[in-house]
């Protein structure tokens, strides 16, 4: 076989394709410079650029596609929450954790709370997102709840403690019903 100068070239050729994924995969999941705008830590919707991209144009962007832009832009909140927190029984709200009523709990409940308004002004006026809308609802409230109870406090009272226990329950279980919900909307639901 003789060897040409082509053969390095089309050796690096699949490279450029791996590295084109490398960079879409960043920007989709928002791990580039402007993951944290606000610079709170918190990630900022990866799926907003593109629907104003789509109203800039005045394209109509088809429900798919919208559904797929909500839930990509909802599931860095999500992961990055599960990260941090843990989610159903690993997560300091689980009525079986030891921390329920500490101040971990308290930030968890903080940012599930966050992700579940963020997915309400993500699906505002649209259509196709009653599964996740309604999710949102009941863990914005069940934050609040558990919040307004004072739980994070650890609380004395029996009966403080047990009213704890459900809003802290939808909190623990909430980036899943989160995920499930943004999952739903792709199908409209």
């Amino acid at each position: 076989m003789t060897k040409t100068r082509r053969g390095p070239i089309r050796a690096a050729v699949p490279l450029i394709p791996a590295a084109a994924l490398a960079a879409l995969a960043a920007l989709v999941t928002g791990c580039g410079a402007d993951a944290d705008r606000d610079g709170d830590g918190r990630p900022e919707s990866a799926g907003r650029a593109a629907l104003a991209a789509d109203a800039g144009t005045g394209a109509t962007p088809d429900k798919a596609r919208i559904a797929e832009n909500v839930k990509s832009a909802l599931e860095v909140r999500i992961s990055t929450g599960e990260g941090r927190f843990g989610s159903g029984t690993h997560s300091p709200c689980a009525s079986s954790s030891p921390k329920v009523f500490t101040e971990e709990c308290g930030e968890a409940a903080d940012y599930t709370r966050e992700a579940a308004r963020f997915a309400l002004d993500e699906i505002d006026g649209r259509s196709g997102f009653a599964t996740l809308g309604t999710t949102a609802r009941k863990l914005d409230k069940a934050a609040a709840t558990y919040r307004d109870l004072g739980c994070a406090r650890n609380p004395a009272a029996a009966d403080a403690r047990k009213a704890c226990l459900d809003p802290a329950a939808v909190v623990a279980q909430g980036f899943s019903d989160l995920r499930d919900g943004a999952n739903l909307g792709l199908a409209g639901k």
